[in-house]
C-alpha cells in the first residue's frame, strides 16, 4: 500500500532560487526554449519559466551538446554553472553544461514568440492565443491582470467581506431587456445571467458584505472596442450603508489597495508592459446632470442625449477632472430613472434621478453601482412602472416581502479596466479568449 503525502517541492530551481544563488553555483532548472541565437562556437539561448526568461549562455568548449539540436517552444532540461551579470536578464546567466529535451514541436510557431512585440494584427494575435500568449508581453498582460484580480480580492477579505459564487444560467436576467443569452434548459426558457445581481443581494440577508468574481454574459450586438459578450465582473454587495457614498469610499479603497500590490508585487510586469499606474488619493464625484451641463459650457457642446453620457462624453468629463483636479478617476453620480435598472433607489430629494453611480477611469465607464431597493412595496410598485410583472420576480422578492437592511453594490469589468490601466484601445487586448459577436474559438 502507497500513500500520497501532499508535500509536494519543485525538484528544480525557480527563478528566484537562481537570484539568490551564489555566484559559480551549479544549478538544474527547466523551462521552455524562448530563442536561440547562435554564433558558432558560442551563442545564448532564452529559456521560458513560468515567472521569467533565464539567459544560458553555450559555448562549444564547455557544453556538452549540439546547439544546433535546439529550437523554440522546445521543454529542456538544464545544468550549469550560475554566473552574476548586472547585464542578463535578472542580473545572471547559466553557462550550461548538459542539456536534456524533454519534449520537442511537431512544427515550430508561425511567429517570432520571442519579439519584444509580436507585431501581428489584433485578430491574428486572439486566433494564435494559445501560441501568442506565451510571448513575454501577451503573458505579463495577464500576469498583472491576475494581479488586479488578487487585489481587489485580498482588500475584500481584509474588509469582512465573504466570497461567493452565483449561477450562470438563471430562470431571468436581472437587467431585463432583450441583451440576454436563451438556452433550452431541459425543455424549460433559461438564459445566461447578465450579471450576479439578484443573488449579491440575496446573500446581502445572510453574510451582509458579499463579493464575486465571475464570468457575465451579455447578448449586446455591438461590435466596439469596448463591448465583450462574455467578461469577468468583480461584483460586491453590502448591507447595512448609511448612503450610496460609502460604495463609493470602499471601490476607492480597494482601487487604491490593487495599485499599491501592483506596484509592489508585479513590478517586472509594469516594466515589460511600461504601464504608468495612476495615482489615487481620492477620487472627486459629480452629479450627472452637473456633469453634462459642464461639458457643454466647457466644450461648447450640445447635449444630444439628457439621459445617459455618450463615449464622447465620458472622455470629456475625464479629460476635464484630469486637468482641473489631477485625477484620472472620476465617479459620476445621480443617474436618471429612466437609463436604470429597476432595483436602482430613487433620489428622495429628486425622483427623477437615482441613487447611483457609474466611475469613469481615463475616459471609460469601468464600474456601473448605486443603492438599491430594500422595501417590498417600493420594489413592486418600480417593477410595474419599468412595465415588469412582479410574478416573475417572486424569488428575488422574497428578500424584500422577508425583510432587507439598506443595501447597495457595483461590478467593475475586469478587462475593460485592465485595457485602461494597459493604456489600450481595444479591450480584446486585456481578454485572455474573447468572446465577441463573431468569435467562438479559441
Amino acid at each position: 500500500m502507497e500513500f500520497v503525502t501532499g508535500n509536494y517541492e519543485a525538484k528544480d530551481m525557480e527563478i528566484s532560487d537562481l537570484i539568490a544563488a551564489e555566484d559559480g553555483a551549479e544549478i538544474k532548472t527547466h523551462g521552455m526554449v524562448y530563442s536561440v541565437k547562435s554564433m558558432g562556437d558560442f551563442g545564448f539561448i532564452t529559456l521560458r519559466k513560468r515567472n521569467g526568461l533565464v539567459q544560458c549562455v553555450y559555448s562549444k568548449e564547455e557544453s556538452k551538446f549540439d546547439m544546433n539540436d535546439l529550437g523554440p517552444e522546445m521543454s529542456i532540461s538544464v545544468m550549469g554553472t550560475l554566473k552574476k551579470d548586472d547585464r542578463a536578464p535578472g542580473g545572471f546567466e547559466v553557462h550550461l553544461t548538459e542539456v536534456t529535451i524533454l519534449s520537442a514541436p511537431k512544427e515550430a510557431p508561425a511567429i517570432n514568440l520571442s519579439k519584444r512585440k509580436l507585431g501581428t494584427s489584433l485578430e491574428t494575435n486572439i486566433s494564435l492565443r494559445p501560441i501568442t500568449l506565451r510571448n513575454n508581453r501577451e503573458r505579463a498582460i495577464f500576469k498583472l491582470q491576475e494581479g488586479v484580480v488578487r487585489g481587489f480580492r485580498e482588500y475584500f477579505m481584509q474588509k469582512g467581506f465573504t466570497e461567493i459564487s452565483t449561477p450562470k444560467i438563471v430562470a431571468s436576467g436581472a437587467e431585463g431587456g432583450a441583451n440576454i443569452f436563451k438556452l433550452d434548459y431541459f425543455g424549460q426558457k433559461a438564459y445566461l445571467a447578465q450579471s450576479p445581481q439578484f443573488y449579491k443581494q440575496m446573500l446581502v440577508g445572510v453574510f451582509e458584505k458579499v463579493f464575486e468574481i465571475g464570468h457575465v454574459f451579455r447578448a449586446e450586438k455591438h461590435n466596439t472596442t469596448r463591448h465583450l459578450n462574455e467578461y469577468v465582473g468583480v461584483d460586491i454587495e453590502m448591507g447595512f450603508i448609511d448612503s450610496f457614498v460609502d460604495l463609493m469610499d470602499v471601490e476607492t479603497g480597494a482601487i487604491k489597495y490593487m495599485l499599491e500590490l501592483l506596484k509592489k508585487e508585479y513590478a517586472r510586469e509594469l516594466a515589460i508592459l511600461n504601464v504608468p499606474l495612476p495615482v489615487v488619493d481620492k477620487i472627486p464625484s459629480v452629479r450627472f446632470k452637473d456633469a453634462k451641463e459642464m461639458i457643454a459650457q466647457e466644450y461648447n457642446r450640445k447635449i444630444k442625449d439628457p439621459y445617459d453620457l455618450e463615449p464622447e462624453e465620458e472622455q470629456l468629463i475625464s479629460k476635464l477632472f484630469a486637468e482641473k483636479y489631477n485625477s484620472e478617476f472620476v465617479f459620476v453620480t445621480h443617474y436618471p430613472v429612466k437609463k436604470r435598472p429597476f432595483y436602482a433607489m430613487d433620489d428622495p430629494e429628486d425622483s427623477k434621478y437615482t441613487l447611483s453611480f457609474d466611475l469613469l477611469f481615463r475616459g471609460m465607464e469601468i464600474t456601473t453601482g448605486g443603492q438599491r431597493i430594500h422595501d417590498y412595496d417600493m420594489q413592486v410598485e418600480k417593477m410595474k412602472s419599468k412595465g415588469l410583472d412582479p410574478e416573475d420576480f417572486k424569488t428575488y422578492l422574497m428578500i424584500h416581502k422577508h425583510g432587507m437592511p439598506p443595501h447597495g453594490g457595483w461590478g467593475i469589468g475586469l478587462e475593460r479596466l485592465c485595457m485602461k490601466l494597459l493604456d489600450e484601445s481595444n479591450v480584446r487586448v486585456a481578454a485572455m479568449f474573447p468572446r465577441d459577436m463573431s468569435r467562438l474559438e479559441p
